[in-house]
């Protein structure tokens, strides 16, 4: 378990680092956005019935662990409707509703059709990024979500929460697409561990993050190569970022570098999303 033990150490790293982040509370009420439904959108239905979770920003669900998390749906939400769900997770020091007004994903995500969860911050471990693995899975027994589509996001430990919910035995099923701001993981961190089966990859990181410099380039070249794509051509697009080409099917990954600090969440939000709902388009 030397991976563990890699890990652990990235994470004792960031957690002296608290003054990066404030404390929160709820503040501002979130702003949903009405999504455009269509007749043939979802292959996969619910029954309203049987999931009555409601419409609109809920907030307070707890999961067995005591794992926190608020719920946003698309304002004219349709319960028989199979939603992608968009998992964010928090940074350290940030409750569930400061790392809503960070990243800001709330309106285009929930305009795109995601339910949106933001979970609270939880000192990192294996054991603890399993817990906060099965928050997905306790919001699809609520809320009618399509769970082949379920997309992990987050910033800082919330970044390495995402990274390592793609690569854990217990969790690496669970998403679809992953795409980890300012993670804290290093290529070394990451070899402890055995690639999976291709997954679309959005790795965001800053050229001037100062904690954790350059572990993003390290981390994009990692998935490159698990996902079978040729490390030596790569493509530019929008926002800093470059996609690796020629990638094994269903393992487009990209490398997205910002200009600003640890603290700032990439200004990447609608690119992000149209990267989890078409990824094919990127490779």
């Amino acid at each position: 378990m030397g991976g563990v033990k890699l890990f652990t150490s990235a994470c004792a790293f960031i957690c002296i680092n608290l003054t990066l982040f404030a404390c929160s509370d709820s503040g501002t009420p979130p702003k949903l956005e009405a999504h455009a439904y269509s007749s043939t959108q979802a292959s996969v239905r619910c029954d309203p019935q049987v999931r009555g979770g409601s419409a609109g920003a809920i907030d307070g669900e707890v999961s067995a662990d005591g794992i926190r998390y608020n719920v946003r749906t698309p304002s004219n939400y349709d319960a028989s409707v199979a939603h992608p769900l968009l998992m964010v997770y928090a940074p350290v020091g940030q409750g569930r509703w400061a790392s809503e007004r960070l990243t800001g994903l709330t309106p285009p995500a929930t305009g795109a059709g995601f339910v949106v969860v933001y979970a609270d911050h939880r000192p990192l471990g294996i054991p603890t990024i399993e817990q906060l693995g099965t928050v997905p899975g306790l919001v699809a027994k609520k809320w009618c979500i399509d769970q082949k589509r379920v997309y992990v996001t987050g910033h800082s430990d919330g970044g390495t929460v995402s990274l390592m919910l793609a690569v854990l035995d217990q969790t690496k099923s669970l998403p679809a697409a992953i795409a980890p701001s300012a993670a804290g993981l290093t290529r070394k961190d990451l070899e402890a561990f055995q690639c999976r089966p291709p997954i679309p990859v959005m790795i965001m990181h800053s050229a001037k993050d100062a904690l954790f410099p350059g572990w993003g380039a390290q981390a994009g070249t990692w998935w490159a190569e698990c996902d079978k794509c040729e490390l030596a051509t790569t493509k530019k697009l929008d926002g800093g970022c470059i996609a690796y080409q020629k990638c094994a099917s269903g393992g487009a990954t990209l490398y997205c570098e910002g200009t600003g600090g640890h603290r700032e969440w990439p200004q990447l939000n609608r690119f992000m999303l149209d990267f989890f709902a078409h990824p094919e388009r990127f490779q």
